[in-house]
């Protein structure tokens, strides 16, 4: 089921991160996510957070995918993660180790 990106960058996460506030802080870590052709967004994942906006800023991670590979990775993070990392379709540029703990921030939508 295709997930409304906007929707879940603009409410979803921001309700769920600032449920799980402190376990978010925990990740430690700016991330700037660029959807191509739905937005981007950045993402404050440390003790200075939780925060996501739209748009950009300085990160320590920023991840850059298509809408269409963004569903997939949604559907199943472990096996299309690396297959869309491999295939040059989901590019991580900076700390590669903190595209992994994405997955912890994700699981509070």
């Amino acid at each position: 089921m295709a997930v409304d990106i906007k929707k879940l960058f603009n409410e979803d996460l921001p309700a769920g991160m600032a449920k799980n506030a402190d376990d978010a802080k925990t990740i430690g870590a700016k991330y700037q996510i660029n959807v191509t052709g739905e937005g981007e967004w950045w993402i404050d994942a440390t003790a200075s957070g939780p925060v996501i906006k739209a748009g950009n800023d300085t990160a320590d991670c920023t991840i850059t995918i298509a809408a269409e590979d963004f569903q997939k990775l949604l559907e199943n993070p472990q096996a299309n993660g690396m297959q869309l990392f491999f295939a040059g379709k989901l590019k991580v540029a900076g700390n590669q180790m903190l595209a992994m703990k994405l997955q912890k921030l994700f699981s509070y939508k």
